[in-house]
């Protein structure tokens, strides 16, 4: 991964800290992009003394300001002429329902359409760099369904994972159109599900489930394992609109395969991000 340039969203904890930690340890340029100053600082000097790569940074974003997300492109773009390796990680679970500055629900903004945003953002970018891939970390979505009419959760009423679930699947959706559409360049998009992981978004979840988790999960280091094959290994160079487990690919379900419903999210997704085909 030497001279190798990664950008994380949500690398200063648990799986995006851990996949930011392995890939310094190969040499790798890490770039995380965090919402606290404070926090992706730390992390960044935990994963420097404990790779030995000093070339670990942190650019600022809130993933659910389309303003921000905007901003911190452009501050990557200013100091980085190339882009090898987009991870789109950061997630948040969130008890109550929000909504942003840009009218949409805080959830769906913050863990699924600001990794459209970011991604279409710096394509370019990624065109420009050889070889390069986007890794989108997702989750299981057996059973999960996409209502097209009810996305801002306005009519159903709100709970934490009637909230998550659709993301994790939108990130899986995400993944197989784009590559569709990436096809005849050298950029590659996947999904993966990291497995149950003990980090901080636990403290996000209700308490019964924070006690169920907390017995399951495994530990980030593990989370990453998947997220790192992705990014480095040479058995998945050109591979692409694919999704992963344990390393290896896996069918997705019923609700990431239907074709009119996927194309009619995509554009939705493009009008809720300001985007242009």
């Amino acid at each position: 991964m030497k001279d190798k340039v990664c950008l994380i969203t949500g690398g200063n904890a648990g799986i995006g800290k851990a996949t930011a930690l392995e890939l310094a340890k190969r040499g790798a340029t890490v770039v995380l992009l965090c919402r606290s100053k404070q926090r992706g600082e730390e992390a960044a000097k935990e994963i420097i003394a404990h790779s030995g790569n000093q070339k670990v940074d942190v650019i600022i974003a809130d993933l659910s300001s389309q303003q921000s997300v905007r901003q911190a492109v452009e501050q990557f773009n200013a100091k980085y002429g190339k882009l090898h390796l987009l991870i789109n990680n950061a997630a948040v679970f969130l008890a109550k329902r929000e909504v942003t500055e840009d009218g949409i629900e805080k959830t769906f903004a913050t863990n699924y359409l600001s990794h459209f945003l970011l991604t279409h953002l710096l394509l370019d970018l990624m065109k420009q760099s050889c070889g390069a891939r986007i890794i989108n970390v997702a989750s299981k979505h057996y059973g999960i369904k996409l209502n097209l009419d009810d996305l801002m959760l306005e009519k159903t009423k709100y709970s934490t994972f009637k909230a998550v679930g659709p993301t994790k699947l939108g990130l899986v959706i995400f993944a197989k159109e784009m590559a569709k559409r990436l096809k005849g360049t050298d950029v590659t998009i996947n999904s993966l599900h990291p497995g149950l992981i003990k980090t901080t978004l636990l403290k996000q979840m209700p308490l019964p489930m924070q006690l169920l988790f907390s017995i399951i999960s495994s530990s980030p280091a593990e989370g990453a394992e998947t997220p790192v094959y992705l990014a480095t290994s040479s058995e998945v160079q050109g591979v692409s609109g694919q999704y992963f487990e344990k390393c290896k690919p896996r069918k997705t379900s019923p609700g990431a395969d239907d074709e009119a419903t996927n194309k009619r999210f995509w554009d939705m997704s493009m009008k809720l991000a300001g985007l242009r085909d």
